[in-house]
């Protein structure tokens, strides 16, 4: 049989190789990033796929020099770059340095968190970042917190309901309803399918002027889901909408929770940043009566995905997670096994990115970043607010601004303002300078900005909306440019 080569595997005798082929990727990738002049190049998904599909998986080019040209060319050349200050978009951070450190570590170990067979103290260092996030949270005394890290803010939001449901074993699906603001996550919805409820059991409620729960429109809805025989299973509040980073009165949803014996679930993938804010903590008043909170450390604490968690209030209502098998993890273990209480089996140890950053960082300057892209959207609405041609959605609460291009001149219909507006989007991304999202509000097309580099200036979001308008003058439709002539 010939001799297999082992120098391709992480093993002590390969260091020499395994350092040689990190620095020669270390190298490339800097150079790369060193040529980044924007957020995008502007690649289709047609020029994208094309060039994968032209690879042949079974023919392999053996040399790491040709492999990193190779995803240099069908990938980094055209990569969106969260770091950029023109990127906009989506709910993406870049990302703090110690965190790229022990993504090192993280990769190269490959522990995985299941079992304290296979993470020894790496199922300690997760544990104490739960109980961290828990005290960050406002658990306390009469409490007894736990929680797991998550893949993300869809698993989060998902184990959470499930933890509801399992308050209501005996109750028949029909009759559970969980009620959400109509600016909930879509996850919510999509927990409710996977969980066998169907669409019909998440009741939307309605939102206030600032795109808040409203707590008398959430009693209405509580006391017609009795009237009706229905039992209220779980209530999501949401601190940090994904449109506008609107936070729920938690206080006062909390008072209902309580009141129908219903869970309360807080979505604070967003929002949840605000827990090391030295100057906003005060907007979370009310999550530390949650059941079971939703933590995105992927977003406002700036960790590369994924690290996301679920905290509770009490650790024994984790148990609807709990499932024990001969081979991994046996009823009768007494070792601590973390996956007792995750959706997950192998599962990466992503803790350590926090944990990592947290010692070398600490928690107040990662506040400071918080407070950094608040300032920032808030500052920016400042000074663009009162143009002419930006129609401002809302003021913003975290670090969102939705509007809309509206050219001078008469009043365009609907269906031109929403063509116009997702052509500037689609102009921006193909010519590279820029890159902001979209979405509806009330059915109305509107783009978005979405602040989270706490390195971006006033100056460079305010070229963003220059850019904005620059695009829209030259899109809009020539009867309005005639017009206003």
């Amino acid at each position: 049989m010939p001799q297999l080569p082992l120098h391709h595997v992480f093993h002590p005798d390969h260091a020499d190789h395994y350092a040689a082929t990190l620095g020669e990727g270390l190298d490339h990738l800097l150079r790369q990033l060193k040529g980044v002049a924007g957020p995008a190049t502007g690649t289709t998904p047609a020029q994208a796929a094309e060039r994968v599909a032209a690879v042949d998986l079974d023919r392999p080019l053996g040399d790491t020099g040709q492999v990193l040209a190779e995803i240099s060319r069908l990938w980094l050349d055209d990569a969106v770059w969260f770091h950029e200050p023109s990127y906009a978009a989506h709910l993406n951070c870049p990302v703090v340095v110690p965190a790229l450190l022990a993504e090192l570590f993280v990769a190269s170990v490959n522990s995985s968190l299941d079992t304290f067979d296979q993470s020894v103290g790496g199922t300690f260092i997760e544990r104490r970042l739960v109980e961290w996030t828990a005290a960050r949270i406002g658990y306390g005394e009469g409490d007894d917190p736990d929680g797991v890290f998550t893949s993300g803010g869809s698993q989060s939001n998902l184990q959470g309901l499930l933890l509801a449901r399992g308050r209501h074993e005996r109750v028949p699906a029909e009759r559970l309803r969980i009620l959400a603001s109509a600016e909930s996550h879509f996850s919510v919805q999509k927990s409710a399918r996977l969980l066998g409820l169907g669409d019909e059991s998440v009741v939307s409620v309605p939102t206030d002027e600032r795109h808040r729960m409203d707590p008398a429109a959430l009693e209405r809805s509580l006391a017609a889901c009795a009237d009706l025989g229905l039992r209220p299973m779980a209530i999501v509040a949401t601190a940090g909408t994904t449109d506008f980073g609107a936070i729920d009165p938690l206080d006062r949803i909390a008072d209902l929770a309580r009141a129908y014996d219903a869970w309360l679930h807080v979505d604070a993938a967003y929002g949840g940043g605000l827990l090391v804010s030295p100057t906003r903590r005060a907007r979370l008043h009310g999550i530390e009566r949650a059941d079971s909170v939703t933590i995105d450390f992927h977003k406002t604490f700036f960790q590369p995905v994924s690290s996301s968690a679920i905290i509770v209030r009490d650790r024994a209502t984790l148990r609807p997670a709990t499932w024990h098998a001969d081979y991994l993890n046996p009823r009768e273990a007494t070792n601590p096994n973390q996956v007792d209480k995750s959706l997950q089996t192998t599962r990466r140890f992503d803790a350590l990115k926090l944990w990592v950053t947290l010692r070398t960082m600490g928690p107040d300057l990662l506040g400071e970043y918080v407070d950094a892209v608040v300032d920032l959207a808030g500052r920016v609405h400042e000074r663009h607010r009162d143009h002419a041609d930006l129609a401002f959605a809302a003021t913003p609460e975290l670090s969102t601004l939705v509007f809309r291009y509206v050219p001078p001149g008469p009043p365009m219909d609907e269906k031109e303002s929403a063509a116009l507006n997702t052509a500037i989007r689609e102009d921006l991304y193909a010519s590279g300078r820029a890159m902001v999202a979209a979405t509806k509000v009330d059915g109305v097309q509107h783009l978005k900005l979405t602040l989270l580099n706490p390195m971006a200036t006033v100056e460079d979001i305010s070229g963003v909306l220059d850019l904005v308008r620059a695009t829209g003058a030259r899109l809009a439709p020539r009867p309005v440019l005639e017009a206003v002539r």
